[in-house]
């Protein structure tokens, strides 16, 4: 899954860009949309300075990256290649470059070709005066506050520019060039390889509470899958509702688990005894960090190994229990999954 960021100068041409790499299969995450619905839910006129305001009091409370963090939960939800339109923050940029497969665009053009488009765009954000468009702009640029718009210093993070200063097919060829030069388009590594096997893997789930999957690999072979699913021959969650159970942790908290299901991780190392597979020396992928009882099953598989998608909220003991038995654990993203009532 690649995750593209658009940023640039307003009235630049950043939704054009975005209609571009939708015909390309992205699906688009606006930023501006999920002000939007913000500043409705407050009863606020939906311009300009409200969204700015409306952004920078959720950065600050929240901090930088609460927008950017919002839409990349959404798009890891989905799994298709994306473009988040549009990124403002420093901060916005660290945290997508960290979490997940991220390549950010920036788009440019005079400022007196970009005020003329808005004017015809007519947008509730662009009915403003040419002295206004400039004020905003420039308020735009620079904050000495991190958590505020930094429109300049993102442009600057960017990793191809565009120039919408021509007309349309110039700024097309433009991004077929760029198109042409995305990771996607480029032969993947074996740990991308693999992990893309572990996400049709996990459409196979049958629990909507982690649709997990699970891959075990090698000398760059795959050995054996699995997915989180009921014990052969008895009922799916899919089908008949989750088994839930309460367990109290140590501190005397209360959480819900799902226990009608075996864990993938579980499932394709059952597949492996059943079929005389040896796992010693193997690799394995999954859609986040396995349980204790998992780790616990991988350690004495001789799994030498373990790559995973995401962490687990409540995955610590397992990383503790890899570091002390030699296992090499890599997350692919820091982004931690947690289940409702978890």
């Amino acid at each position: 899954m690649l995750v593209i960021g658009i940023t640039g100068t307003l009235g630049a041409g950043k939704g054009t860009v975005v209609e571009m790499m939708q015909q390309k299969g992205f699906v688009h995450y606006s930023a501006r949309n999920y002000l939007r619905q913000r500043v409705e839910q407050l009863g606020l006129k939906p311009d300009r300075d409200t969204f700015t305001f409306v952004a920078n009091s959720l950065r600050e409370k929240e901090g930088g990256d609460f927008i950017a963090k919002g839409l990349l939960a959404e798009a890891l939800k989905d799994g298709r290649n994306c473009i988040i339109e549009s990124i403002r923050n420093v901060k916005e940029v660290e945290y997508l470059r960290k979490n997940c497969n991220f390549v950010l665009l920036c788009v440019d053009a005079d400022i007196k070709v970009r005020y003329e488009r808005i004017v015809i765009r007519g947008s509730e954000t662009d009915k403003v005066s040419f002295k206004t468009f400039v004020e905003n702009e420039q308020r735009e640029m620079e904050s000495a506050d991190e958590n505020k718009q930094n429109l300049g210093l993102v442009m600057q993070m960017a990793d191809f520019r565009l120039d919408n200063g021509k007309d349309l097919e110039f700024l097309r060829r433009q991004v077929e060039e760029i198109y042409k030069n995305l990771p996607i388009n480029k032969r993947p590594t074996w740990d991308e390889y693999f992990l893309e096997v572990v996400k049709t893997v996990a459409k196979r789930a049958t629990c909507d509470r982690g649709r997990s999957g699970c891959v075990i690999v090698k000398d760059k072979q795959i050995l054996v899958t699995g997915y989180v699913g009921s014990p052969t021959g008895l009922p799916h969650c899919d089908e008949v509702g989750h088994l839930f159970k309460k367990m109290i942790n140590e501190e005397g908290e209360i959480s819900t688990h799902c226990v009608r299901t075996v864990h993938a991780e579980q499932n394709a190392i059952c597949q492996a005894a059943k079929r005389g597979i040896a796992l010693e020396g193997a690799s394995l992928y999954c859609t986040m960090t396995p349980c204790r009882t998992c780790a616990m099953m991988i350690i004495n598989c001789g799994i030498k190994r373990v790559v995973c998608l995401n962490k687990y909220h409540n995955g610590k003991e397992s990383e503790e229990m890899f570091a002390q038995a030699g296992i090499q654990l890599d997350f692919v993203s820091e982004e931690v999954m947690k289940y409702e009532k978890q």
